[in-house]
C-alpha cells in the first residue's frame, strides 16, 4: 500500500483511480494531508481550466484562486456511486466556480483589496467547513485570513450582486413579468426602494463595527450576544453600541 510519503515524492505520477478514492475517503473524514495530495495531484488541471478564461480583465491568480475552491468543492463533494472518474467530476465543478464569479462580478465595481479579501475568505471558509464538520464562524474566518469580523462583513456585503429591475420573476406562457413592472403598479414598493436607498447611505456613514452589528441585528437576525461572541466583545457592549448606532442614524435623517 502506498505511503502519504510516497504520494508525495514526484507530483507529476499520475493517481491510480483506487488511490484516488482511498485519498478523497480520507480526505472526507478530516485528513488534510491526504486533501493537499489530491489538490497537488489535481492542480495542472485547474491551470489549464483557468487558462481558457484568460484575457477577460482579471488577474491569473484570481481565476486560479476561484478554479482552487471549485476543486476543493469537488473533492468534497465526490461520491464513488457517481461512477465516473474523480477528474471528470471535477471539471465541472472548477470551471462553474470560476464563471459563476464571471457572472455575478461586475455590476458594482469595488477594490481589488476587497475582492482579494473575499476570495481568501471563501477558500478559508471551505478548508475550515471540512476540517471542523460545520459552517465556520465569521470569527474563525476572519483568524484563518488574519483579518477582523468587521472587514470580512464588510467585503461580502461589498460584493453581493444586487438584483436588476429588468429580473424576470415571473413567467407564465411566455409572459414574463420584470421586476420593474411590479414596482411600477405597487407605490408601496416604491417607497420601500427608497427608504433602502437611504438605508444604504446611512449605513456607509458608519464605521465598520457600528456597520456589522447593524447589519447582523437587522438583516442577518442574530441576537446581541451571537455578534458579542463573533466580534470578541462582551454582550452589555454590543447593547451599548447598537444604541448609539441608532440614535446616530435618527439624527442624521
Amino acid at each position: 500500500m502506498s505511503t502519504m510519503a510516497e504520494y508525495q515524492e514526484d507530483d507529476r505520477q499520475l493517481l491510480t483511480h483506487e488511490e484516488t478514492l482511498a485519498l478523497i475517503e480520507k480526505a472526507q473524514n478530516g485528513d488534510n494531508e491526504a486533501k493537499e495530495i489530491l489538490v497537488r495531484k489535481n492542480i495542472a488541471l485547474v491551470k489549464s481550466l483557468v487558462k481558457k478564461f484568460m484575457n477577460r480583465g482579471y488577474e491569473y491568480e484570481d481565476l486560479f484562486q476561484l478554479g482552487s475552491i471549485g476543486l476543493i468543492k469537488a473533492i468534497q463533494n465526490y461520491e464513488p456511486k457517481f461512477n465516473v472518474r474523480f477528474s471528470t467530476y471535477a471539471v465541472p465543478m472548477i470551471v462553474g466556480e470560476i464563471k459563476r464569479f464571471l457572472r455575478d462580478d461586475g455590476m458594482i465595481k469595488v477594490s481589488r483589496s476587497l475582492k482579494e479579501l473575499v476570495n481568501k475568505s471563501a477558500v478559508a471558509r471551505e478548508q475550515l467547513k471540512g476540517k471542523l464538520g460545520r459552517d465556520p464562524s465569521i470569527q474563525e474566518i476572519a483568524e484563518a485570513v488574519d483579518s477582523s469580523p468587521e472587514e470580512i462583513v464588510y467585503a461580502m456585503e461589498s460584493v453581493r450582486t444586487p438584483a436588476s429591475i429588468y429580473d424576470v420573476i415571473y413567467e407564465d406562457e411566455d409572459n414574463p413579468i420584470l421586476l420593474i413592472d411590479k414596482v411600477s403598479e405597487d407605490t408601496p414598493q416604491i417607497d420601500e426602494a427608497m427608504e433602502r436607498i437611504t438605508l444604504n447611505d446611512l449605513l456607509s456613514k458608519l464605521d465598520k463595527r457600528e456597520r456589522t452589528i447593524i447589519i447582523m441585528r437587522y438583516f442577518r437576525d442574530k441576537t446581541q450576544s451571537e455578534i458579542a461572541e463573533m466580534l470578541n466583545i462582551s454582550q452589555v457592549q454590543v447593547s451599548r453600541i447598537e444604541k448609539k448606532v441608532l440614535m446616530k442614524m435618527r439624527e442624521m435623517l
